[in-house]
């Protein structure tokens, strides 16, 4: 096998070629919830990955320090990541636009789990977190969370994903690959 290892400097530090090419990962799409002295804040996140599920179950989340919520999880020290399903369009674009803020936790059904941070009712699966290490990270803040309470809330598991851009599914690649 024949490796190239020549780089070029310009293009490895091009935020836009960098951007474009995230872009191409896949990622599924969760709602991140939070309480801002008692009232719900969150955002639309694919900056979510496991850490370890023993001894204690962790995640991590990546929030830009100019992100609204971000100070509140610095402050309140408690997350909820909700995963979203297929048909959570609407929820997704609902916590991506500014413009909607105020329907946010109206719109939606939530149940507060063991820290009080909102599980969205109806979600693929909640993770309700307690903060238990911050690193910053240029721009962003890496969370890491110890999970307090999961509730998986549907049996059938069909993914929201972000993709170039869009909101997407497995299964309109399936039916797409199949219909050829």
């Amino acid at each position: 096998m024949k490796v190239r290892t020549q780089m070029h400097e310009d293009t490895m530090s091009d935020p836009d070629l960098f951007k474009r090419g995230m872009r191409r990962l896949a990622a599924g799409v969760s709602v991140i919830t939070t309480l801002d002295d008692g009232r719900p804040a969150g955002f639309v996140a694919t900056a979510v990955t496991s850490v370890c599920a023993d001894p204690a179950p962790s995640l991590l989340i990546c929030v830009n320090r100019s992100a609204s919520c971000h100070a509140v999880i610095h402050k309140s020290g408690i997350f909820c990541v909700n995963v979203l399903g297929e048909g959570d369009v609407e929820i997704a674009n609902l916590f991506s636009s500014r413009e909607h803020r105020h329907r946010r936790f109206t719109d939606c059904d939530w149940e507060a789990l063991e820290t009080g941070a909102p599980a969205l009712t109806g979600a693929l699966a909640s993770f309700d977190c307690r903060v238990s290490e911050k690193m910053e990270v240029e721009s962003h803040t890496v969370f890491l969370g110890r999970v307090a309470t999961i509730k998986l809330w549907e049996r059938e598991v069909h993914p929201l994903l972000y993709v170039d851009g869009h909101f997407d599914s497995l299964r309109s690649v399936a039916l797409a690959k199949s219909a050829a």
